[in-house]
């Protein structure tokens, strides 16, 4: 759906309720008190009335929107924004194209739908062969405060190293599904067919940690494809087949690892060109997730406002 069309369907707040309304009867609307599946809509206090025992149950309860007080409007024209485009907008930027007075509200609401993309996510596990590789994204931190705390402990200050030793940056696995292309590739294009792709925020890079994502987001049948580094020694122990190439040369190496670069490159342009690299470690994870479930749904075209809606009204948020 593009924004015309979006604003043919959904002008006011009114038609934006009847087709919220309408998609949670889709789904099914459930009484919590005695799982009834038969309902009355007030329009008067817009809740649903169980038929049997008369309870009642707020159009937003059991959604990622209970508890908000922002339109209806607003949150579908929200969904339709942030899948409209590969990548995403500012909450600034939102709240511009919203015209609501205050910032927080739209981040929130933001971060909000970026929870649900990652739940959604966390429902499939990578399977087949897959590139492993580690990332590293600018963040902002109380830098002062590190430098203060290496200076009393006589340490030298390692917020200006790079890769794994700085405090600047998030550390995160990069897991992607990677088949050898069965037709001949085309000309600049890599020779391995992309699948699913997943970014995990870490806290440390050590074997034990990478072991226990890997159990968590990978079918144990796969085989992963990594380079030599230390932290994937243990990897034989949770998952069927494992890999090492160790390629020094780089233009060599972005062969043997076409879509782990590619995915990595595209996602620190992204943060750099919409967010300008200031996110706080605490939310790193809700941008990774969001490039990751637009990525992995890349052919859906004009359907992935609809899916993510449906993910929206089947994910509570607490």
């Amino acid at each position: 759906m593009n924004l015309r069309a979006f604003f043919e369907k959904y002008p006011d707040e009114i038609t934006s309720i009847e087709g919220f309304k309408n998609h949670r009867l889709e789904l099914g609307v459930v009484c919590p008190k005695c799982e009834h599946t038969e309902h009355y809509f007030r329009k008067t206090d817009l809740k649903f009335q169980c038929k049997k025992c008369g309870s009642r149950k707020s159009l937003r309860s059991g959604t990622v929107m209970e508890n908000s007080k922002l339109p209806f409007q607003y949150w579908m024209l929200c969904i339709e924004l942030m899948t409209l485009t590969k990548k995403s907008f500012s909450a600034l930027e939102m709240q511009r194209m919203l015209g609501h007075k205050r910032y927080e509200p739209i981040w929130f609401m933001m971060h909000k739908i970026r929870r649900v993309m990652s739940k959604r996510d966390e429902k499939y596990k990578l399977k087949g062969t897959l590139e492993f590789d580690e990332g590293f994204f600018e963040r902002v931190d109380n830098i002062d405060a590190i430098k203060e705390k290496e200076a009393s402990n006589g340490e030298n200050p390692s917020v200006n190293k790079r890769g794994r030793g700085s405090e600047r940056q998030s550390k995160v696995l990069v897991m992607v599904e990677s088949e050898p292309s069965i037709s001949a590739p085309k000309k600049g294009k890599p020779n391995r067919k992309v699948g699913y792709l997943k970014m995990t925020v870490m806290e440390d890079l050590k074997a034990e940690t990478i072991n226990n994502e890997v159990q968590k987001s990978v079918e144990k049948s796969a085989e992963i494809l990594t380079d030599g580094y230390t932290g994937y020694n243990k990897l034989k122990e949770v998952i069927a087949k494992h890999n090492i190439v160790v390629e020094p040369n780089k233009t060599k190496s972005a062969k043997v690892f076409p879509w782990v670069n590619r995915t990595i490159s595209n996602a620190k342009k992204g943060l750099l060109g919409i967010h300008h690299n200031c996110i706080n470690d605490q939310y790193m994870q809700n941008y990774l997730d969001e490039f990751c479930y637009k990525f992995n749904r890349r052919y859906f075209g004009d359907k992935l406002s609809d899916r993510l809606l449906i993910a929206a009204l089947e994910t509570t948020w607490y």
